[in-house]
């Protein structure tokens, strides 16, 4: 199917089912679909995100419709124009033609003035601090009381979000598990290869060689397996680690391997592994931490204090992130 099938499609859900939704006021597309090709075909690796607004906001996650992965999920609104255009993820999907439902018309007004005023200088600087302070929260929200899985989590997000500074700099998608691949790609452009060196070593991976990342995936498909078995609609991500999501999340990331970037595969297994265990959780099992320990020993990540150790890296290398950033717009 093609990308623009696959919109249709997303469009069409919209208009039957998603419009019936409590306080519905528009939707729209964004992620990977949204920023590709239209007449490229959708990987088998990717869904199509449509983001809901409506009050008070739904989650409805993944799930088939017509053939197309969808992914649904909501905000009450998005504030104004200034607003959507100070926001990295808003604007990363306002600035394209997104809309699939307007039924008042401020969302194609709103549209209209992100595309305009996009790549204007002073909005790219407002959207890269939009995402050092997404860092700076996960990093000093880690808590030494909370789960393993809610531990891993904000660390393993505060050093991702660092790839998302440069990819907004760039006039890039912010993309989530091709973030390391992308921003590789973006910093090779620019010569700056060097830089994306010390992004992996601030996750840990730098110097982990492709035997033992496959080890670790090995591991982690163990790991969804037996969580995708399980049902836990309470936990927000259910969908996500589902046989449904398999393609996208344990294949898509073995293809980032298969293409030798297993360096850069590293943050989805860290994550979605914390999902796995938190979905578990959720649904009052445990087990399969064993192997998410492993992972996170090889990155230097074992422990709270060892977490705790690796964020304060993060923090301390975020002037290099902006200077870097800065270089790029």
């Amino acid at each position: 199917m093609r990308i623009e099938q696959a919109r249709q499609v997303a469009r069409q859900w919209v208009r039957e089912r998603g419009a019936d939704v409590r306080g519905f006021d528009g939707a729209f597309l964004t992620g990977s679909t949204l920023w590709a090709e239209p007449d490229a075909e959708l990987p088998p690796t990717s869904d199509v995100d449509v983001m809901l607004i409506a009050d008070p906001p739904v989650h409805i996650g993944k799930f088939s419709y017509e053939g197309v992965l969808l992914e649904v999920s909501s905000i009450p609104g998005i504030g104004s124009t200034h607003d959507v255009l100070s926001d990295y993820h808003l604007a990363s999907s306002l600035h394209l033609p997104c809309v699939l439902a307007d039924p008042s018309g401020r969302l194609t007004e709103t549209q209209r003035v992100v595309a305009r005023d996009f790549a204007e200088r002073p909005w790219i600087l407002a959207r890269c601090t939009n995402a050092m302070d997404r860092v700076r929260a996960f990093i000093n929200g880690m808590d030494e009381s909370a789960s393993l899985p809610d531990q891993v989590t904000s660390w393993v997000f505060g050093t991702g979000v660092t790839t998302h500074v440069l990819l907004v700099a760039g006039l890039r998608n912010p993309t989530v598990r091709r973030r390391y691949a992308d921003v590789r790609d973006l910093l090779t452009a620019h010569g700056r290869l060097d830089f994306h060196e010390g992004l992996l070593d601030l996750l840990g991976c730098a110097d982990l060689g492709v035997a033992r990342i496959e080890r670790h995936l090995a591991a982690l498909e163990k790991a969804f397996d037996a969580a995708a078995a399980v049902r836990a609609p309470s936990y927000r991500f259910d969908s996500d680690i589902s046989e449904l999501a398999r393609p996208m999340t344990v294949d898509g990331t073995r293809q980032l391997i298969d293409q030798g970037l297993h360096r850069e595969a590293v943050f989805w297994i860290v994550a979605t592994y914390a999902r796995c265990l938190a979905k578990r959780q959720a649904a009052g099992l445990s087990g399969h931490e064993d192997g998410l320990l492993e992972l996170l020993a090889d990155l230097g990540a074992e422990t709270f204090v060892d977490r705790r150790r690796r964020g304060d890296r993060v923090l301390a290398a975020l002037p290099g992130v902006w200077q870097t950033a800065m270089a790029l717009c």
